[in-house]
């Protein structure tokens, strides 16, 4: 069976959007039904979601809160958009899905990445992508980035470095339990570089 439900992780600033733009201009072209959208987020409801767990302001949300909302948040956008769009044969590609969840909530959070596991996994109701791709990078190169590119600081870009460090670790702990669906790409090379070796990867799972 290929492969179409794909996402991208990664800490911030990793490049996953232009990552992801550069790909669905490349599926197109080459005559896929793809489409393209974004956790936590994805449609009205998920959106709005979004909003309350990034504003600034929310700086006494407590973790597990934070945890329930994005497993509410990709519970909504997995039944409104995304098992829609495979049900008609599309290629999805999400950015961020469960496994942001595990990295940040479950490690650098400390809630536990198997209890973070156990609520998402019942929020879904099981379902995983078929193949993520996991973009690793230091996160003091990819805080740069964003700083670089003044784009607005959201909740969690505003974390200290310790818990970035965190989140990059809970990411490599969360890829060596899923070898098979998840494959990490150094993201350190150039974007063009680093999307050649997506582009191979992608377009052999789903050929």
């Amino acid at each position: 069976m290929n492969k179409r439900f794909i996402t991208f992780e990664g800490g911030e600033g990793t490049g996953k959007t232009t990552l992801i733009e550069m790909l669905m201009k490349d599926l197109l072209a080459s005559g896929f039904d793809a489409i393209k959208t974004r956790e936590p987020g994805g449609s009205k409801i998920s959106e709005q979601i979004r909003n309350v767990i990034l504003n600034v302001d929310n700086t006494e949300m407590k973790y597990m809160t934070e945890a329930l909302l994005y497993a509410a948040s990709r519970c909504q956008h997995l039944e409104e958009v995304v098992k829609p769009a495979l049900n008609s044969g599309k290629v999805v590609i999400c950015d961020r899905y469960v496994d942001s969840s595990l990295a940040y909530q479950g490690y650098a959070r400390g809630l536990g990445i198997e209890k973070v596991y156990k609520i998402n996994d019942y929020a879904i109701s099981g379902f995983y992508p078929d193949l993520t791709i996991y973009i690793d990078v230091d996160p003091r190169i990819g805080l740069g980035r964003i700083k670089s590119n003044h784009r607005d600081m959201n909740r969690l870009d505003l974390e200290k470095i310790a818990f970035h460090d965190k989140v990059r670790n809970g990411y490599l702990e969360v890829s060596k339990m899923f070898p098979d669906r998840i494959k990490v790409i150094d993201g350190n090379d150039t974007i063009e570089n680093i999307y050649q070796k997506i582009k191979e990867i992608v377009f052999e799972s789903i050929k």
